[in-house]
């Protein structure tokens, strides 16, 4: 049908960019578009597997209501920072959702929240910013609005055969301070899935489909999270960093 070619013609590559979840009106069930990211290779991590696991995620593709774009991100904070200001402020998304890979990780894992002091790694430029820190004057932890806990339930409730699992600690690193920025920028409406190295225990084509269920479940959930304040507070975490 038409609709369904111009469905498929939907799909768009860019270099970099995030996953944003856009809705007209999502209490009607318009169709939303989604931007999905993926890291390039940095460190030892010369195929990042979360770059691989969305581009799985756009073969396997979402529902018939919802626009699948994938775009990979640079490993560097000062793109980041260019970016993220100009998505939200273009595109007012109503999520934005990251895909990063964590070098420890075993399960893919939903972070619960971003930080915003502690980042001392340089990135692929050889850079780090002098304050060590996403946004000055902001709060030091801010929380998803998204129930990561309910989504880690639905989704391992599933029989997908892909375990899944809520962190609270990003590592402080790219992803932590990419999850942070939008969480800042956003209020709350955003989200971070971290994915193990390919191979370890997954392959390619189970992260796309961790990631297809996962993305369904909030999708679901982020409608009522509209009117949810808690992103508003610093979070009361403990927190143990992770090496990414």
């Amino acid at each position: 049908s038409d609709k369904a070619a111009s469905y498929k013609n939907s799909v768009s590559h860019r270099r970099w960019g995030i996953l944003v979840l856009l809705c007209d009106d999502f209490k009607r069930l318009s169709i939303s578009s989604v931007f999905f990211l993926g890291f390039e290779p940095f460190g030892d991590h010369t195929i990042n597997a979360s770059w691989v696991a969305v581009q799985e995620l756009e073969r396997l593709g979402l529902a018939q209501n919802v626009d699948l774009h994938i775009c990979e991100v640079p490993v560097e904070y000062q793109a980041v920072q260019s970016l993220l200001p100009s998505l939200w402020k273009q595109h007012q998304p109503q999520l934005v959702v990251h895909v990063g890979v964590s070098g420890i990780a075993t399960t893919v894992t939903l972070e619960k929240c971003g930080r915003n002091h502690g980042y001392k790694r340089v990135d692929n430029c050889s850079f780090c910013p002098d304050s060590q820190c996403c946004m000055e004057g902001g709060p030091e932890c801010i929380d998803s609005v998204i129930d990561m806990d309910l989504v880690c339930k639905r989704v391992n409730s599933s029989r997908l055969g892909v375990a899944v699992s809520v962190s609270k600690d990003a590592g402080r690193y790219l992803c932590d301070y990419t999850y942070y920025t939008s969480l800042y920028l956003g209020k709350g409406r955003s989200a971070f899935v971290h994915v193990p190295p390919l191979g370890k225990p997954y392959n390619a084509q189970d992260l796309g489909r961790a990631l297809q269920a996962i993305v369904g479940e909030m999708l679901e959930l982020v409608g009522q999270a509209e009117g949810d304040d808690h992103h508003r507070h610093h979070c009361s975490h403990q927190h143990h960093q992770h090496a990414h």
